[in-house]
């Protein structure tokens, strides 16, 4: 059982300890085969919703409690990563409209997410510009009442299964990150295809999209034209934090199959436990473990209380607990030795579950330069 005491830090108030109580029981009750990847995203978004867990999702009133995220995620995550998966771009699909969106975008697509009758994705990444956003090629040309849409978005997280995707494009308003813009796209419309389907190390649904001449109306515009830049960080600004989240609970899961692991296993009639390796080892990893939690629940505390940005908090966060959980959980392995490795073990799939998080929404190497920026920044007055 995962260390809850973190609950009583000052970052929390009752509710969140509530709702961790709630998590809990519901994570703890999953039962959903993972056999077809699809199916399973399906059948956790509709579990989900028939929770109310997906309430916190997305918010008509432009309102999203960070520290909900980031528990609800931590706590899904440790105890099965697909189903933190499923929750997560739910969010993070909906992001854009929850923040930005008209009302009419707010009341047609909020409720069925929020429900888990809809899915939802993000598509920003593209085949030539992952982290470089502002390089995104593809377009949104004006024609009458309409946008067209041409060009490819690639690494969609639940790219041919979501219903609606939130999109960025070039409208052309300035060149670079001026010029791109947000739309609300369905599925199923002319000109949009699902033209290749990805595979990872652990499962997710992942495709490449291509637009050929999409026409979309103009009202599917969230925001102002040429604010898709601005929206897109936005997002990211308050679901970075919640990939730390993630990272942190495979994390705590780790640590709890580590000293389930060396309190059990004998080594010459003793407990592995009482060696002072494998203590200095149980060490390491508690203090990584508290480290990843203070820094993701500080990031998410600060965009709570009223924080406009926290492009610093949410990046350290993220660099910390993500690269800090691939060594938490790589101890862990080596704890178990040959078991390790074995398939279908709970440590071998948390080797392969933690490995993305170090990449996607902003690399490791780009949160190291977001930081040095914004602190150097700092120290000269910027």
């Amino acid at each position: 059982m995962a260390d809850k005491s973190f609950l009583h830090w000052p970052f929390f108030e009752d509710r969140h300890r509530a709702l961790a109580e709630e998590l809990e029981t519901f994570a703890a009750g999953l039962a959903i085969a993972h056999s077809d990847t699809d199916a399973a995203c399906r059948a956790l978004v509709t579990a989900l919703g028939d929770a109310g867990t997906l309430k916190h999702s997305g918010a008509e009133d432009g309102k999203l409690d960070v520290r909900s995220l980031c528990l609800i995620r931590e706590t899904l995550a440790c105890h099965d990563g697909l189903a933190d998966f499923a929750f997560a771009m739910q969010g993070l699909g909906t992001g854009a409209i929850s923040l930005f969106g008209t009302d009419a975008q707010k009341a047609e697509w909020l409720p069925q997410t929020r429900a888990g009758k809809a899915i939802s994705a993000f598509a920003l990444t593209e085949p030539q510009s992952g982290s470089d956003v502002a390089s995104s090629t593809m377009t949104a040309t004006s024609d009458g009442n309409d946008y067209v849409l041409n060009g490819e978005k690639t690494w969609i997280s639940n790219g041919g299964i979501a219903d609606v995707y939130t999109l960025f494009a070039r409208t052309g308003e300035a060149p670079g990150a001026k010029g791109l813009s947000a739309f609300v796209v369905p599925t199923g419309l002319p000109g949009f295809e699902v033209v290749e389907r990805l595979d990872t190390i652990a499962p997710h649904p992942l495709a490449t999209l291509r637009f050929t001449d999409c026409r979309i109306p103009a009202s599917a515009m969230i925001g102002d034209p040429g604010a898709g830049f601005r929206i897109a960080m936005s997002v990211l600004d308050v679901f970075r934090s919640t990939v730390a989240a993630a990272a942190l609970g495979f994390a705590r899961r780790a640590l709890d199959e580590a000293v389930a692991r060396v309190t059990t296993r004998q080594v010459q009639g003793a407990p592995l436990a009482d060696l002072q390796m494998v203590q200095g080892h149980i060490a390491d990893m508690a203090v990584d473990v508290d480290a990843a939690a203070l820094l993701v629940y500080r990031a998410a505390w600060t965009k709570d209380a009223g924080a406009p940005r926290v492009t610093r908090e949410a990046a350290m966060a993220k660099l910390f607990a993500t690269d800090h959980a691939q060594d938490v959980i790589d101890r862990a392995v080596q704890l178990h030795g040959g078991d390790g490795v074995k398939s279908g073990e709970a440590v071998e799939k948390l080797y392969r579950e933690i490995r993305a998080l170090r990449i996607y929404e902003g690399a490791s190497d780009v949160q190291r330069v977001v930081i040095a920026r914004q602190t150097l920044g700092q120290l000269h007055g910027g």
